[in-house]
């Protein structure tokens, strides 16, 4: 079962904090107790008061079960004691009540144990995405942000998509990235590069030294990956690392190892930046380097959108791809007028997974993150037109 599984059904048993997870079987014994007293010998029905102990295992805690267990032998004989001898179902029936409720409080406790099991697993995996994917203030480092990341895979809600903000003497570096496959080598993957990110993105004042940093620190990684003897040591990632440079406010620097090239989303539009195509991180040997630094304009209003495969490769029953640029255009118009602060990055990342959401059906086919920035310089002015706050 999954967390959502699970408090959805705690939700529903528990109405605004009250268990009633025992009335649906208190009802079925009810039922069943009525049925049987109010027909002929004919319909006598007494024995399916097996189904109560068993309904309670399903949603109820062990005690609770147990308790029903008993209720349902105690009123099993006294009920069926209210009919003549020739109509009493007789030892049998009453054999198999009992085993049935011996078993059902069994399962309770079994279905408990997996429950708090689960819930456990997904606890550490929820630390380990927090550790990965360090929480970022939405206004820091003179950049307005907002991220999004969905797991393909719910009970874990970790995978291998990553991204990071890092400000520094030199400017502030975002790094974005997926990593090739999925389970805990991937998360490992991912840590070790947003290690090398952030460090280097604080102390390097060149943008391709931190680039060729983080090819150095894929290598090592896969190579202490094969020393393991796993068989993940050819694993590589797609990542863009971008420079927000303080002397060139309207200027940012890429650097794209194979990722899904950023899109700068503004009154004028959506339009790609031309940030190259360049390999992803460990295989830069097959090339020659690492690819080069891109130096290229960013107006103060828009606002640099980036995504996983995840999304681009997102599919609708009829396995069309999910149309991201043509998806948030709208959000570009919007910011006219119409619907201010339409490219603002909260704004940009909620319409993107509602988007692959609402097109996937919620079937999520990889890991899916959908991260935004922009200048904080850009919000003020548009506070100032607006002439109130925005968050």
């Amino acid at each position: 079962m999954t967390e959502t599984e699970y408090g959805r059904r705690r939700r529903l048993l528990r109405p605004r904090g009250r268990n009633v997870a025992w009335v649906p079987p208190l009802l079925l014994l009810v039922v069943i107790v009525l049925l049987d007293l109010n027909t002929t010998e004919r319909f006598r029905i007494i024995t399916w008061i097996v189904l109560v102990p068993g309904s309670a295992a399903a949603i109820c805690g062990v005690w609770t079960t147990a308790v029903f267990a008993v209720l349902a032998v105690v009123t099993y004989i006294g009920v069926d004691s209210a009919w003549p001898g020739q109509y009493q179902a007789g030892l049998g029936d009453f054999v198999l009540v009992a085993l049935g409720g011996l078993m059902a409080t069994v399962a309770s406790g079994v279905r408990v144990r997996k429950e708090q099991r689960a819930l456990h697993i997904q606890d550490i995996a929820e630390t380990t995405r927090r550790t990965v994917l360090r929480p970022l203030p939405p206004h820091w480092a003179g950049l307005e942000q907002a991220g999004v990341y969905l797991a393909a895979d719910v009970e874990a809600r970790v995978g291998g998509d990553f991204y990071d903000i890092q400000p520094g003497p030199h400017g502030t570096r975002v790094l974005v990235g997926d990593v090739q496959g999925k389970g805990l080598g991937a998360v490992e993957t991912a840590a070790a590069l947003l290690g090398t990110f952030r460090e280097a993105g604080y102390h390097e004042k060149d943008l391709a030294t931190v680039a060729e940093r983080l090819e150095i620190r894929m290598l090592r990684h896969r190579s202490h990956t094969t020393a393991l003897g796993r068989a993940d040591g050819d694993r590589f990632a797609t990542a863009v690392l971008i420079a927000f440079p303080e002397d060139a406010l309207d200027t940012i620097e890429i650097v794209n190892f194979g990722h899904e090239a950023p899109l700068a989303v503004g009154s004028r539009g959506v339009r790609e930046l031309p940030s190259g195509d360049g390999v992803p991180l460990g295989l830069a040997d097959l090339v020659g380097g690492v690819p080069p630094v891109r130096r290229v304009p960013l107006a103060a209003d828009e606002t640099l959108l980036l995504v996983t495969d995840g999304v681009t490769e997102a599919r609708d029953r009829t396995g069309a791809f999910y149309p991201l640029a043509r998806e948030i255009a709208p959000a570009g118009a919007g910011s006219t007028g119409a619907e201010p602060g339409g490219t603002g990055p909260g704004a940009l990342v909620r319409r993107v997974r509602d988007g692959v959401l609402r097109h996937s059906g919620g079937r999520l086919g990889d890991d899916t993150t959908a991260f935004a920035v922009r200048r904080i310089r850009a919000v003020e002015g548009e506070e100032r037109e607006g002439g109130r706050l925005r968050s």
